[in-house]
């Protein structure tokens, strides 16, 4: 699996990268804020949601801390998506956040 850290892809977006990030937290902790342009699709929702996925692009995957996010690359990369696991999470995200 694929890991970067929140300033790594922090850089990229700033960089002005097109990056596609998921967020794979559940709706009442993307209420206290989402990094800009991120797709919300909790966990629990990941399986039954591929459809609205790009396979044709890479994406990051994260949650609030590491540990779901994981667990959604293992299922997305079973299916053959192309991810990466946001380490650290929204708690050591450092950029803006949206509401």
């Amino acid at each position: 699996m694929n890991v970067i850290t929140t300033e790594q892809l922090l850089q990229k977006i700033d960089a002005g990268e097109t990056v596609s990030v998921i967020d794979v937290r559940e709706s009442n902790e993307v209420a206290t804020g989402i990094i800009p342009g991120a797709k919300h699709i909790a966990l629990g929702q990941i399986e039954i949601s591929m459809d609205q996925i790009d396979k044709s692009v890479p994406h990051y995957i994260v949650c609030k801390a590491g540990a779901r996010s994981a667990m959604a690359c293992e299922i997305l990369e079973e299916n053959g998506f192309t991810v990466t696991n946001v380490a650290g999470g929204m708690l050591d995200w450092e950029g803006e956040v949206q509401f």
